[in-house]
């Protein structure tokens, strides 16, 4: 039995072949992995990762906040039940659904509408950042992210019906949210909203499609990246301040 199961893995038969060749696949797929950016046929050529899709919502407005500040654009993002922003979206079963068919179900579960989303909406497929809580032997995962238009009227159903039909709102989603996209005078705004936690690679995914579908201007985008680390580190400071202040009071 033992020397069956040699032969089997050996080069030299045809399920040795075979085997050699998906371990070549797989080495090929994990070095473009590790370079971030894969296309859509090299992420489902891995047979060994895990797979996520999340879609970025969004639409054109005429709406002036405080009937002054052009708000241009209306993009949606959720707050997740681990405190942390992401996009609509979630694990695929690629054994039982393909991309588009997978997040198609996670937003009817999230939001509480069929939305059809296409192939030709997929925008890129790239290595997940490795997370601090996840072992060595994990499998790796693939985060595939996708952009759909909609009309205004539209997101606004969205925005409703993620409230009141979604069976996932409340629990693994707190609720909706529109990235604030203008720049106030005091500096808030896009900064701001940029300086909270994201999961994943949200922030990259968020940031890189802004900049593509000149969402956006490229200066404004570096502007608030550079308050946000200012932000940043003035709360830092704050939370440092509130822990010392509870450890003081804790008996």
């Amino acid at each position: 039995m033992t020397q069956q199961l040699l032969d089997s893995s050996s080069p030299g038969t045809r399920q040795g072949k075979l085997n050699h060749l998906l371990v070549e696949r797989d080495i090929y797929v994990s070095g473009k992995m590790a370079s971030g950016q894969l296309s859509r046929a090299e992420a489902l050529a891995c047979s060994r990762c895990r797979h996520a899709c999340h879609v970025m919502l969004y639409c054109d407005t005429n709406t002036l906040l405080f009937g002054s500040i052009p708000i241009r654009h209306i993009v949606l993002m959720q707050m997740r039940f681990d405190g942390l922003l992401g996009f609509p979206g979630g694990f695929v079963n690629l054994s039982k659904e393909s991309l588009e068919a997978g997040l198609g179900r996670e937003l009817s579960e999230e939001l509480g509408v069929a939305l059809q989303i296409l192939e030709e909406d997929h925008v890129d497929s790239c290595f997940a950042p490795a997370s601090s809580l996840s072992s060595s032997t994990s499998p790796r995962l693939i985060t595939h992210f996708y952009t759909k238009k909609l009309e205004e009227r539209q997101i606004r159903a969205v925005e409703t019906a993620a409230v009141t039909t979604a069976t996932d709102h409340g629990q693994e989603v707190l609720g909706m949210v529109r990235v604030p996209l203008h720049t106030t005078k005091s500096g808030g705004g896009l900064a701001s909203f940029l300086s909270h936690s994201f999961i994943s690679n949200a922030r990259f995914q968020l940031l890189r499609t802004l900049t593509r579908l000149h969402l956006v201007a490229a200066e404004e985008l570096q502007e608030a990246l550079a308050r946000s680390l200012k932000i940043r580190a003035s709360t830092e400071e704050e939370l440092r301040d509130a822990l010392a202040l509870v450890e003081g009071e804790t008996p």
